[in-house]
């Protein structure tokens, strides 16, 4: 289904700039009545100063021209800067908004926009902040000095207006001729530019496989494909432009012989001859400045058709009535996932219930829809039907940053930011508290690492946290968090990476959090992650397929029991066991607690 595009990006660039726009008018009406300055004034020393012989006059002809020219020259910089101020006020109030767009559609893997938004609402602001826009606001006074060429002579203004409507005919071939080229390099430099990205997240993976020629080769096509459609966008619009300007020296030209033709049959006085040529020069200028432009504004409006798409599939989020802090109490009521581009749910009509300070492990085979479900939990996934709820309310119920707050999350995939490690435990609050941090860090059993590291707190990390390695980068992301206490902690494969002293201090943020009223929910495979855990669900072809105690269910679908949390040799032996069902699952809802 095609997506409508938002109205909004129309508001923020003509709406909200109607008075200055009715202002640029204004500007441009009397920056066009001054361009007829040079004109008449060689007009007038032509019929005047010059038969006359009249030094007198000459000089104070020169001084109305100089102040007349000033007031062009203060005017037109005054335009500019109008121009310059709507791209940044443009930019800044979308700025925001279209990042929230962004990284909303970046949670669906099927959409790849990339960071494309960002890159179109530059392209806008460029576009409005530079001298395209002005000739489209002086292409409205062409006709103004075709009238004064009409007043010098009607033969001169016939030629005048044919010049002016090939021009303008030109630019409408060149638009025709470009848009399918420059809608092709649009696309397949998305193609390419998103692939650069991918390459540079899956580096490790690219050396280590041989796999560099291979993508090497295959990113050269696409990027030989951008060029190519690129290479053939420009070709066409600078043959039409190069047309357009060589057709004007040419217009020129005949425009002065035809005037010494008027001349000579003593129709017009020679003064009209030069000024005639000067005015049709300032006549096919903003039609020429388009021409040349045109490549700048079919891309603005490429990035505008775009960005208007991307603003309509996220819609903005309204300011919600502040809730009450959870006790988290965690609903699932019928959940059930489709994914994009799929019809096959992922999970099918889930429904449990985590009561604050209570533990829920989820188990099942690969594919089960485990991850999935974490994800929908946190409010990641979108639910076609069902509903997911926190002390009752859902989380579109709560302003997204709200909601994030009363959250700790740690996914299968760690994603470390740039920034210091005290600002990524922190979730880069702008003021947190020292203390929570280290408590956060202590939890996860990572304080001493980092006051090992050269800065402490403060030692900056790149992004993805490349000086990590996965162990510290899993337990700084389960200090992320951890911190703030939040009443919901869910976590996927959270001991993936994890030593046995690494799961002896998740089993202590665990129980910590437990202990303090908080609701965990925990995905894994390895049992020593769900020592702390009472109840368990068991996930198969995306329906429940086991929900009760978790020694009960462990014990009917075969799988290895986790040790004893008190032990801590048991634990550490638990760290290289695999939860494995091979076979065993039950029959989907054939065991089930309400």
């Amino acid at each position: 289904m095609a997506v409508r595009p938002s109205n909004e990006l129309w508001q923020r660039i003509f709406s909200d700039n109607g008075r200055i726009a009715v202002s640029t008018i204004f500007f441009s009406l009397v920056l066009n009545i001054l361009a007829l300055t040079g004109s008449l004034f060689m007009l007038q020393v032509y019929d005047r100063v010059l038969p006359s012989g009249s030094v007198p006059t000459l000089v104070a002809l020169g001084l109305i021209v100089l102040v007349l020219y000033a007031y062009y020259g203060v005017l037109d910089y005054v335009r500019s800067r109008i121009f310059v101020r709507v791209g940044r006020k443009v930019e800044e109030g979308l700025r925001n908004r279209v990042f929230d767009a962004m990284s909303t559609l970046s949670l669906n893997k099927a959409n790849l926009v990339g960071g494309l938004p960002v890159q179109d609402l530059n392209t806008i602001r460029q576009f409005i902040s530079g001298q395209g826009p002005l000739a489209y606001f002086d292409m409205p006074y062409v006709p103004l000095y075709l009238m004064v060429v009409f007043l010098l002579h009607w033969i001169l203004g016939v030629v005048a207006t044919i010049s002016a409507v090939i021009i303008f005919g030109l630019a409408l071939l060149a638009e025709r001729a470009t848009r399918a080229p420059s809608a092709a390099a649009t696309l397949a430099t998305a193609r390419a530019q998103a692939m650069t990205e991918e390459t540079r997240r899956n580096a490790e993976a690219l050396f280590s496989l041989g796999m560099k020629s291979a993508m090497r080769n295959r990113w050269s096509i696409l990027q030989g494909e951008a060029l190519e459609h690129q290479t053939r966008a420009n070709d066409s619009g600078a043959s039409y432009s190069t047309f357009s300007r060589v057709f004007r020296l040419v217009i020129q030209s005949a425009l002065l012989g035809t005037g010494a033709w008027l001349a000579v049959k003593h129709e017009i006085s020679s003064g009209s001859i030069i000024a005639s040529s000067i005015i049709m020069g300032r006549a096919l200028a903003p039609i020429e400045q388009a021409v040349a432009g045109w490549q700048q504004l079919l891309g603005a409006r490429k990035a505008y058709e775009r960005l208007s798409r991307v603003l309509g599939q996220v819609p903005a989020e309204r300011e919600r009535m502040h809730l009450p802090d959870p006790k988290g109490l965690v609903e699932v009521e019928g959940a059930t996932v489709v994914l994009p581009g799929t019809d096959k749910p992922v999970l099918q009509n889930i429904s449990f219930r985590v009561q604050p300070g209570m533990g829920l492990g989820i188990i099942g085979p690969t594919g089960a829809g485990k991850s999935t479900m974490a994800r929908a939990l946190v409010g990641l996934v979108p639910l076609q039907r069902g509903a997911v709820r926190l002390d009752g309310a859902t989380p579109d119920q709560r302003n997204s940053d709200d909601h994030g707050r009363l959250i700790g999350y740690l996914p299968q995939d760690v994603q470390i930011f740039d920034g210091t490690v005290a600002e990524n435990i922190s979730r880069f609050s702008p003021s947190p508290e020292a203390s929570k941090i280290v408590e956060a860090a202590q939890l996860a059993n990572i304080h001493e690492f980092v006051m090992r590291l050269p800065q402490g707190y403060d030692t900056p990390l790149m992004e993805g946290g490349s000086r990590l390695s996965a162990g510290q980068r899993q337990r700084l992301a389960l200090a992320r968090a951890l911190f703030g206490e939040p009443v919901l902690l869910v976590m996927d494969e959270p001991n993936s990476n994890l030593d046995s002293e690494g799961e002896l201090a998740l089993d202590k943020a665990i129980r910590a959090a437990l202990a303090r009223g908080a609701s965990v929910i925990v995905v894994a495979h390895r049992p020593s992650a769900l020592n702390a855990i009472h109840d368990l669900l068991v996930l198969a072809n995306g329906q429940v397929a086991a929900y009760g105690k978790r020694d009960d269910v462990l014990k009917k679908v075969g799988a290895t029991q986790p040790a004893p949390a008190a032990a801590p040799a048991p634990a550490q032996q638990a760290g290289s066991q695999v939860i494995s069902m091979a076979g065993k699952v039950p029959v989907p809802g054939s065991q089930t607690r309400n």
